[in-house]
């Protein structure tokens, strides 16, 4: 794969022509959509004690993160950003793309956290609504802002969430949305439908999220369903029925987290829900070969997180990390990899330094128009999640 440093900027601008990108959190048009992502339930930090801290005796850092989701350089097999860190810091920090699905690694890791047994982390990146869960069950440690004084360059947008009240167990590490991926080739109409994904000839080669509240979102504001409300039992199951006919018809291939993106490279799926930036990132990767669309009806807006578990015995080297991930000039070298939004004011300036056209990408930083094509799924109660996603999950067969 070639390196994105290698591509000029009227290439990637023709690139980016072709791809309807991300719409994300930021300006006053996200604040309204931030103060959706309210995670069910109020926090219990008092439950679990969190591990004693050895930094200042082992100078290691461990990261869980989903793929695609750090700068890459495939040349060296590095990444870029993070070796500065250890260079300037000292830290051995080790990374991991560990994280696929939200409840897969909670799966994993849920028995250590309730014993308080190392899992082997000293950050983890995971969606709003799994995050929330984190907190609410005492699975994190509070940041300490004198380790972390980047944190003030958060987007305001983003500095206080239901879910986490001042950002104090977590910080914001991108923000994306949900939509339509499709091979051009395969499809040169392209798919902004539902109707359009679901069409006859693409039967048994569609690919569908494990993320229940991006593929049912989807299919829910098809149906004409506001996500962000109060929708009813009813509507969501009526998308249920949707989806397992889909799936009982033979049209969904396979319902899965990150690793669609292998799925679209060799062929197996022509067609997906998925994320922005992945999609972006395999077209840019692959001569523009595929393309992103946010669904006509409605795509959906997230953002992932990190947060040190209760069970990290690294926490200051953790911060440190953090805090070089806050620093405007990093924060946009990750951008221009990742290409989801940018969390971090300031930025935008460094971008430009960059590539003045991904500086000016709505996408990454976003205006209203982008804002206003999605929405954020309602927050849960711990009842309400637990019912939902278990007919998600029997639906999918997960």
């Amino acid at each position: 794969m070639p390196k994105k440093e290698n591509l000029s900027p009227e290439t990637r601008a023709l690139i980016k022509a072709q791809i309807s990108r991300r719409g994300l959190i930021a300006g006053a048009g996200g604040i309204g959509a931030v103060g959706l992502l309210a995670a069910c339930g109020t926090k219990s930090s008092d439950s679990v004690k969190s591990a004693v801290d050895v930094s200042d005796t082992e100078k290691l850092a461990r990261w869980a993160n989903w793929t695609l989701y750090l700068d890459y350089d495939s040349d060296t097999n590095k990444y870029p950003t993070l070796d500065a860190l250890r260079a300037s810091s000292g830290l051995e920090i080790t990374y991991k793309e560990d994280v696929d699905d939200n409840n897969t690694f909670y799966g994993k890791v849920a028995g250590q956290l309730k014993l308080g047994k190392d899992i082997g982390y000293d950050i983890v990146t995971l969606t709003d609504w799994m995050a929330g869960r984190w907190i609410r069950l005492g699975y994190t440690q509070a940041i300490d802002e004198a380790n972390v004084p980047n944190k003030a360059n958060i987007l305001p947008a983003l500095a206080n969430v239901g879910f986490d009240p001042g950002r104090t167990n977590s910080l914001t590490w991108q923000t994306g949305f949900a939509g339509f991926g499709w091979n051009k080739e395969k499809l040169p109409k392209g798919v902004r439908t539902l109707d359009d994904l679901f069409a006859p000839a693409n039967k048994g080669r569609i690919e569908v999220l494990s993320e229940m509240r991006d593929t049912m979102g989807i299919i829910m504001q098809y149906q004409g369903v506001d996500i962000s409300g109060e929708f009813t039992e009813d509507q969501f199951m009526n998308a249920i029925d949707f989806l397992e006919e889909k799936i009982s018809d033979g049209f969904i291939r396979q319902v899965k987290g990150n690793s669609y993106k292998e799925d679209l490279i060799s062929g197996d799926a022509i067609a997906v829900i998925g994320w922005s930036g992945d999609v972006f990132q395999l077209a840019t990767e692959n001569e523009g070969k595929f393309e992103f669309a946010v669904p006509e009806s409605g795509g959906t807006l997230w953002s992932d997180n990190m947060m040190i578990p209760s069970t990290s015995t690294h926490k200051k080297n953790a911060e440190t990390v953090m805090n070089h991930y806050y620093d405007p000039a990093v924060a946009a070298q990750v951008a221009a990899y990742v290409n989801y939004v940018c969390p971090v004011q300031g930025a935008q300036a460094e971008m430009e330094k960059i590539d003045p056209v991904l500086a000016a990408s709505p996408f990454i930083f976003p205006d209203d128009a982008a804002l206003s094509k999605v929405k954020v799924f309602a927050g849960l109660s711990p009842a309400d999640e637990t019912k939902y996603q278990s007919a998600f999950q029997k639906a999918t067969g997960n």
